[in-house]
């Protein structure tokens, strides 16, 4: 810096609105103007000598100390932010810059430094930080800042040759508390849920809110040994779930919860932040279906589930796009033994395991809501198939049964994609039956009335499946367009063993014969059940004493060869 009279500095500096002070060579400060002091909160007397430097707060003051070394001994310029304490125990952000004092003869005769009042900026940047990273209501970690963490913490870890564990909490029933007391009571159980879990832990743990009702904690230094580990991680999981479990204090009213934890553990491996919240989530599942309120750890047998799960998924999205499901059909005969139609099945062609059954595939395509598309795909394969048999004489009078599943049914279109189909296939509504499941009819009753009515407007048959399971009542059955019954085939098959099936059975008869529908049986085995099945006045059956599912050539050569044949008499 160029040399400035003394007398003219000072007189300067008392008029700038930022903060100076000028030390002597030895760094003893020897002027500082009313804003440096209104800065430090001290007065300017006190400042003087060494008094500048007690202002830094203790956790500043060795790194702001090496920086003013290097700019007493290499004539480093000097810059940092750092925090100081007022006289009165306040605390304030300052950005100083500080540099040498060059006097006439070209030697040091002190330094001089300017310092800034950045409180306000450290502040907002501080609120900033915190919305971004921490949770509002509980103030704990929130996802963002937990994942942004996590790689470090997994790699000291592994660096520190130690064991670690992810805890994975839900709480039970939280939604009903939010229900029937109001989001602000469910707010007061998450803040007090969030210190309880933080008593729980040591310092160097973390715990995290995921966000809702979920939350994390992450155990570090732990035994290497997995054993060891897994006890300690579970003491404190169950420690956790007790102290969860004691009573509650809302607004003055006891209320009680439950957790449900789920465990994972960590050590040198280097497992990724997302597979470790992947594991510690499907053990916190195990522990809700095992009851809840309970602490389960991670087996590897459900990743294996997981992974072929979402490789089936996989799977089925890219059957879907190149066409590798195919129709087969099983035939339906009346009591004479004549094949009056079939139900169409979908199979799978797989690249690599051949042929496979619905039953390997169709629950998951109703869990990942690919049974709409594919259910879209069958009804219209089964319709054009439909077609195709009303062009020859021996199979224009076959009816074709699909399974509709409530998914499909409950697209406030159905009725409409349903007629669209037939049109543009050209297949007779006549002789299209659509399989509906009697679970269907747990909610939104009037919307199924008003659909079922639509279709039978239509031409469209309705039957009604799996009637036994207790959704339905005689009430919604009257107001249904039906015309059939189905008898499912776990009653069948009990029917000559089991009293209950035997019962179920008797009252589907019976609440037909009431209701003027016919009564069709699926799962026939055996001609001791086709004569009970008959003695009620069956009318329709199905099952593998006739015949397995066929493709279409198969099932059309059957038919074609029971046309040139006496038909079967079976009762």
């Amino acid at each position: 810096m160029k040399s400035i009279p003394h007398g003219m500095f000072e007189t300067l500096m008392e008029m700038v609105p930022v903060g100076i002070f000028s030390t002597d060579p030895l760094g003893n400060c020897t002027f500082t103007n009313p804003r440096f002091a209104q800065i430090s909160g001290q007065t300017a007397q006190a400042c003087l000598g060494l008094g500048w430097q007690a202002t830094i707060c203790p956790n500043d003051r060795a790194r702001v100390l090496q920086g003013w070394s290097e700019l007493m001994q290499h004539g480093t310029p000097f810059a940092d932010e750092y925090r100081i304490t007022h006289a009165q125990g306040d605390t304030a952000w300052v950005y100083a810059q500080a540099q040498r004092d060059i006097g006439p003869d070209g030697h040091t005769r002190g330094y001089v430094c300017a310092a800034t009042d950045i409180t306000a900026s450290k502040l907002a940047e501080q609120e900033i930080k915190r919305l971004a990273f921490y949770d509002s209501l509980t103030g704990l970690p929130n996802r963002r800042l937990l994942l942004d963490r996590l790689p470090q913490t997994l790699s000291n870890t592994a660096r520190a040759g130690m064991g670690g564990a992810m805890l994975f909490l839900d709480l039970d029933n939280f939604k009903t508390l939010n229900d029937t007391h109001g989001h602000a009571k469910g707010d007061q159980l998450l803040h007090q849920v969030a210190q309880r879990l933080q008593g729980c832990v040591r310092e160097c743990d973390t715990v995290a809110r995921l966000g809702g009702d979920e939350f994390v904690a992450v155990l570090v230094n732990l035994s290497i040994n997995p054993p060891l580990a897994a006890l300690q991680a579970e003491t404190v999981g169950d420690k956790m779930r007790q102290c969860l479990s004691q009573p509650y204090d809302l607004d003055g009213t006891e209320h009680h919860s439950t957790a449900s934890i789920g465990i994972t553990l960590f050590d040198q491996t280097r497992d990724s932040a997302s597979e470790l919240m992947k594991r510690a989530d499907m053990a916190m599942y195990q522990a809700k279906a095992a009851g809840r309120n309970t602490v389960r750890f991670f087996d590897p047998e459900m990743q294996v589930v997981v992974n072929s799960r979402t490789t089936m998924e996989k799977d089925l999205r890219l059957a879907l796009k190149a066409h590798q499901f195919v129709l087969h059909y099983q035939p339906q005969v009346d009591p004479r033994g004549f094949i009056t139609g079939a139900e169409a099945f979908v199979r799978w062609l797989h690249p690599q395991r051949g042929l496979v059954s619905p039953v390997a595939f169709v629950a998951l395509a109703e869990e990942t809501g690919l049974i709409i598309p594919l259910g879209a795909w069958i009804l219209a394969t089964a319709c054009q198939q439909l077609q195709r048999w009303s062009q020859a004489e021996a199979t224009r009078h076959l009816k074709m049964a699909v399974k509709v599943s409530a998914q499909q049914f409950r697209q406030t279109d159905f009725d409409s994609q349903v007629v669209h189909i037939l049109r543009a296939t050209g297949a007779s509504p006549h002789l299209l039956e659509l399989q509906l499941n009697e679970s269907l009819l747990v909610a939104n009753v009037e919307d199924i009335i008003t659909k079922t009515a639509a279709l039978k407007e239509h031409g469209v048959g309705l039957s009604l499946a799996d009637l036994g399971t207790g959704y339905s009542s005689l009430s919604h059955l009257k107001r249904l367009s039906l015309d059939q019954l189905r008898i499912d085939q776990s009653f069948v098959r009990g029917l000559l063993t089991n009293p209950n099936d035997a019962a179920v059975t008797r009252s589907i008869f019976a609440l037909a014969q009431s209701l003027d529908l016919r009564v069709s049986a699926e799962g026939v085995e055996t001609q001791a059940q086709i004569d009970a099945l008959a003695a009620h006045g069956c009318q329709a059956y199905q099952g593998y004493f006739f015949s397995e599912p066929l493709n279409a050539i198969e099932f059309e050569q059957l038919v074609q060869a029971q046309s040139s044949a006496p038909a079967k008499k079976f009762n």
